[in-house]
């Protein structure tokens, strides 16, 4: 059986083995394939694996010893999920794996809005605390977070592993899903629909997925309805938000901050606004990527083809 992984390098740089997924056939592991030689280098496959590699229609339809789709990633817009059902092949995608690791990473984007930790670092080190005539100093305003609102955008399972985080900090919630699970656990917490949220909230986290509902759901107009003090959070995907309505509102004041892991494009255009924008924390799409949450993908990944090989396929997307 013929397995190739088209984009391997960015769940495993190196820190992880492939050993499991070569103990079921025969694989061919590239770091990166260039869009034009997708079809040249998925020939003859019945497997295929893939981050962000994209399998459209055209591709699909060149595949015709192809069996089985794995997606190396929640989300699977990269794959014609249609085209993949019309030619008989199976498509997986990988759930549950980061949803710690993301969670903590929408809390240290916020504590950074909230404590300026590196700013503050640097002028230390710059000597602007030995040059104070106080015993503390600090150049940013100072937030706590208990007490305050968190609305959280799609919860799922990190929307709300984030809520159970958001309140041990002693913060409200507010949350919106277009399924509502269960949540009379929580004594903290109201559904409400987006814009209540938006005006309601004082820290606002994305965890939606891209639909095409969802494309552009933060845009001027919503930007508008959060208080001037709010903070905006995404971990999700980077169209949920349009980047020059939120550089706008950061630059004019309409919030007071974002922390931001995800971009409209990937990687970003280097003019791209919110690069310049007033207090807007940027990381580079690192919320899934510590090396345990990629360990737990790998391990779903592989079982994921093992179901499917003995005819009971989990995570299917189509």
């Amino acid at each position: 059986m013929k397995i190739v992984v088209l984009d391997g390098y960015t769940l495993n740089p190196g820190d992880l083995s492939w050993d499991g997924l070569k103990q079921i056939g025969d694989v061919t592991i590239y770091d990166r394939t260039p869009v034009d030689i997708i079809v040249e280098r998925a020939a003859g496959a019945e497997i295929v694996f893939t981050n962000k590699t994209p399998l459209n229609k055209e591709v699909i339809n060149q595949l015709p010893t192809l069996k089985y789709i794995g997606v190396l990633a929640t989300g699977y817009n990269v794959v014609d999920t249609e085209a993949a059902k019309e030619n008989g092949v199976i498509v997986t995608n990988i759930p549950g794996y980061g949803t710690d690791s993301v969670a903590q990473m929408v809390f240290a984007l916020l504590l950074e809005l909230c404590h300026h930790v590196q700013f503050h670092s640097e002028m230390v080190r710059q000597g602007k605390w030995s040059q104070s005539v106080d015993f503390c100093y600090w150049d940013y305003p100072l937030v706590e977070l208990a007490g305050k609102t968190m609305g959280i955008i799609g919860f799922g399972n990190i929307g709300r592993k984030v809520a159970d985080i958001a309140t041990a900090f002693g913060m409200k919630i507010i949350g919106y899903d277009t399924f509502k699970t269960d949540q009379s656990h929580r004594n903290n917490f109201i559904w409400a629909d987006v814009n209540q949220l938006l005006e309601e909230s004082d820290v606002i986290s994305l965890h939606c997925p891209l639909f095409p509902e969802t494309k552009g759901l933060i845009n001027k107009e919503r930007l508008q309805l959060m208080k001037s003090t709010a903070f905006l959070l995404n971990t999700s995907r980077g169209p949920v938000i349009v980047d020059s309505d939120l550089a706008e509102a950061l630059n004019n004041g309409t919030i007071a901050g974002a922390g931001i892991d995800v971009l409209s494009v990937e990687p970003p255009s280097k003019d791209n606004p919110l690069f310049s924008a007033k207090n807007c924390i940027i990381t580079p799409h690192i919320a899934w990527a510590t090396k345990e949450a990629r360990t737990r993908l790998m391990g779903i990944a592989i079982n994921n083809l093992m179901t499917f090989l003995n005819g009971n396929p989990v995570n299917v997307v189509n």
